[in-house]
């Protein structure tokens, strides 16, 4: 065997057996009861969802739904809170959000980013990022 490809192929040593991994949901658009002002009310508007969670899993899983962060369940979880009713701020919302995604202990970061979509016809959107750190 060639000496270079062995020093190449060799196993690395690993400092620690997990690892933060990259979750995420992308431009979820929804109908979502929002806003403070009457015109809000009694009405749908569309949002715009982004979500980056960053979780601690192992480096090498079993390739089983259950090691993982779902972005299935993220992504019915946020489904559940925005069709659960009014809320006034997309700050608000984000909040709910990001709690809901730090239930699960392995999430150790989420940065949650809603969108109004029809807020203002000059601008594509308007909204909030927030992050959150787990405790």
């Amino acid at each position: 065997m060639n000496k270079l490809f062995a020093q190449v192929t060799a196993p690395r040593t690993r400092r620690s057996d997990r690892s933060l991994v990259r979750v995420f949901v992308r431009d979820l658009v929804l109908d979502a009861r929002i806003g403070v002002y009457a015109h809000e009310h009694g009405r749908t508007q569309r949002i715009r969802i982004n979500i980056d969670l960053g979780a601690d899993l192992p480096v090498r899983g079993t390739d089983a739904l259950a090691d993982v962060v779902s972005y299935e369940t993220v992504v019915t979880g946020v489904r559940e809170i925005v069709a659960s009713g009014h809320v006034n701020l997309v700050e608000t919302l984000a909040e709910h959000i990001a709690d809901r995604c730090l239930v699960d202990r392995r999430v150790r970061t989420v940065r949650v980013r809603v969108e109004k979509l029809d807020v203002f016809p000059d601008a594509a959107s308007a909204g909030v990022e927030i992050e959150r750190v787990a405790e």
